[in-house]
């Protein structure tokens, strides 16, 4: 399938310009142009030599687009559509890389009611930001998850796949409800732990004489790297994604007042139960190749 002559990124974080490195590397002679709305990160796209072109507004990057990403935090994709919904070409296709899907269609929708709009989510980062921190190889093998709404043109949603794939990217599509539930699992609460978590242990430096930072152990130094994600980008995520959130945030509130009742009344055969049970589910995981068998996962420690 001929893939798309000229591809915009809109936003050149780690995302966008993972993604500007990405079609490069795989689908070479396709023209890359890039937007962000930071000048100082058009500034440092363009020194970097990000993109093919860097244009000085939204609407600018997309008058000859034939795919369009829109890579800024889900709070922002309704305000970066009405920006430039009048110069969009009328076969280009619109897609996104936001981490939830329901919110960000109604947002689209809203100004670009008649765009041919096929959602996406690369389920693939680091807690690094900025468009040096991006590379060409963040995708794949990774999940990229695409959340056409119903009605959607399915050959525009077959492109969309195959450029995904293109760039080593493992492909699914769900629908955008079922998305938001999957990912306010196994993305959303688990930053939301971990934000909270390293928030509490912040707040103890005082009461601990900053010992809680001097002998962190493994299992904190990982929650300090989910911590260290973008604030903006999750601040959106979690009020935008709010309903699915709160109903797993209160499903784990039960959960975890089971465990303290199990811990406090010395059920030990509840504990290693619930402990054999999460252990398979890491190696169902790595056996799934999602993540890394070696020690350490996988650190140097050279």
């Amino acid at each position: 399938m001929m893939t798309f002559p000229n591809v915009t990124v809109i936003g050149l974080g780690l995302i966008g310009s993972s993604l500007a490195r990405a079609v490069q590397l795989h689908i070479p002679g396709v023209r890359v142009t890039g937007y962000d709305a930071d000048a100082r990160v058009r500034e440092i796209a363009t020194r970097i030599k990000l993109c093919d072109h860097i244009t000085e507004s939204a609407s600018a990057a997309v008058i000859d687009a034939a795919l369009i990403v829109l890579c800024v935090p889900v709070g922002a994709m309704g305000a970066v559509a009405a920006e430039i919904a009048g110069d969009i070409p009328g076969d280009a296709i619109l897609s996104d890389v936001g981490s939830c899907k329901e919110s960000v269609i109604e947002a689209v929708r809203a100004s670009l009611p008649n765009v041919v709009f096929v959602p996406a989510h690369p389920v693939a980062g680091t807690e690094e930001s900025g468009p040096e921190a991006g590379f060409a190889s963040l995708f794949h093998h990774r999940w990229c998850i695409v959340t056409p709404p119903e009605g959607t043109d399915v050959r525009a949603v077959e492109r969309v796949l195959e450029f995904w794939r293109s760039l080593g990217a493992e492909v699914e599509t769900m629908r955008p409800d079922h998305h938001d539930r999957v990912l306010a699992v196994t993305s959303h609460l688990p930053h939301l732990i971990a934000y909270t978590i390293v928030g509490t242990a912040s707040d103890m430096e005082e009461v601990t004489q900053s010992e809680v930072i001097k002998y962190s152990a493994g299992g904190f130094r990982d929650f300090t790297r989910i911590a260290a994600s973008d604030p903006t980008m999750w601040r959106d995520v979690f009020l935008a994604n709010r309903g699915a959130v709160l109903d797993m945030l209160q499903r784990f509130s039960e959960d975890l007042t089971a465990l303290q009742r199990a811990i406090r009344w010395g059920k030990g055969d509840e504990l290693f139960e619930l402990f054999t049970r999460t252990r398979s589910v890491r190696r169902s995981i790595i056996d799934k190749g999602q993540d890394d068998a070696r020690p350490d996962f996988g650190r140097s420690h050279e």
